[in-house]
């Protein structure tokens, strides 16, 4: 069994019993009464810890409750936070001598979310992570796999949370050999554009299935860099696979229309649609939206997702464009267990995708207005200036 599908306990067993039930669940896209009511119980368990613990989120509870979500559940308690609010404060339910790890959100200028996990929590979205990709068979041990990562290559400094993901989804398949494209010079990181092609080419010839991982600006651009320099598209070997996170913030010009990115792919590197995968996540709710074979994000069993109109935040029926509100329980180190993204997205029905997955999925539409903060993918994306 893969080492991030063992067990984990929650810090307090008897206030969190209903929180360890539901992270415990083994199946990523359950639904039904009885998931809603855990769901709910555990919502209670953690707003009841953080409570105890961060008086500003013990202020939250005496406002006056903001107008449910059916999305989330009308038993659940979720006081909105902004995302954006942990750019500027560092807030702790937990000593800091229990903090296990520090990420942060942004690159190297700029306000930057800085989110602390105790062990409970960081190993609870490890696990939901693993069961997701077990779920879509995507945990092979038994075979070695070449891996092209779209991401920051490790630097002793360096606690950028999509640097962290993007090498811990490494662990689901050995590494027989690992590129960045965002290589480390001492003193920043480069955009290595020839290092990907060459890095394509070479395992292409190896026969072993490659694994491309991080920025979808960077793939995009690879693509596009090997056209222009007359590089003839290659056929990776089967069973390869991309998972593409962070957006293209910061490169909106360049963006191109996801079936049309995904074609692409599939023409230059000959890995089919439905191997090609979008993600969504954040450092401030690291519960991992993953999409389906028909490219739609389904919200898992241990989170729940609204729509907020962007005036008023009262909850918007599906389809509707609005603020992305996301919820989850399983977080005990920081009250960020109800987050108010500044991304705008539309909430759908599971029954309008068509996939196997019973539960409602979500679209995200860009970032609400024009922000000064910097996200991984802004700072990545600016070592794209000057390449083409």
């Amino acid at each position: 069994m893969n080492p991030h599908l063992l067990p984990v306990e929650v810090p307090d067993p008897g206030a969190l019993s209903h929180v360890q039930r539901l992270c415990d669940l083994t199946a990523p896209y359950e639904r039904g009464p009885e998931a809603d009511a855990l769901f709910a119980a555990a919502m209670a368990e953690t707003n009841a810890w953080h409570a105890e613990r961060s008086p500003f989120f013990r202020s939250l509870l005496d406002d006056e409750p903001a107008t449910p979500a059916p999305g989330v559940g009308r038993d659940v308690r979720a006081p909105l936070v902004h995302a954006n609010f942990f750019k500027r404060h560092e807030v702790l339910s937990i000593p800091r001598e229990e903090v296990h790890l520090h990420l942060t959100s942004s690159g190297t200028t700029g306000q930057k979310s800085q989110m602390f996990f105790d062990e409970w929590t960081i190993r609870a979205a490890q696990r939901m992570v693993a069961r997701i990709f077990d779920h879509y068979g995507w945990i092979t041990p038994d075979q070695p796999v070449n891996y092209l990562l779209y991401s920051y290559e490790p630097a002793p400094s360096l606690k950028l949370g999509t640097s962290f993901t993007d090498n811990y989804l490494c662990d689901f398949a050995p590494a027989r050999d690992t590129t960045h494209a965002l290589r480390h010079t001492g003193d920043g990181h480069e955009f290595d554009a020839r290092g990907c092609i060459e890095a394509l080419q070479r395992y292409a010839d190896e026969g072993l299935p490659v694994r491309i991982l991080g920025f979808p600006a960077f793939l995009h651009f690879t693509l596009e860099r090997m056209r222009s320099l007359g590089v003839p598209p290659v056929r990776l070997p089967a069973g390869s696979l991309v998972v593409l996170g962070g957006g293209w913030k910061g490169q909106a010009d360049r963006a191109i229309a996801k079936d049309t990115f995904y074609a692409q792919v599939e023409e230059q590197l000959g890995i089919p649609s439905e191997r090609i995968r979008d993600t969504f996540g954040s450092v401030e709710h690291c519960v991992p939206y993953v999409e389906c074979e028909r490219h739609r994000l389904h919200i898992p069993v241990w989170s729940r997702a609204a729509v907020r109109d962007t005036a008023t935040l009262e909850p918007l029926p599906y389809g509707e464009r609005g603020y992305l509100h996301l919820v989850s329980p399983y977080i005990t180190s920081v009250p960020a267990q109800s987050v108010l993204m500044g991304d705008l997205a539309s909430l759908h029905p599971g029954e309008e995708c068509g996939c196997a997955q019973p539960t409602e999925w979500f679209t995200v539409h860009g970032r609400a207005g024009i922000s000064r903060n910097r996200s991984c993918a802004v700072a990545a994306a600016e070592l794209l200036k000057g390449t083409s």
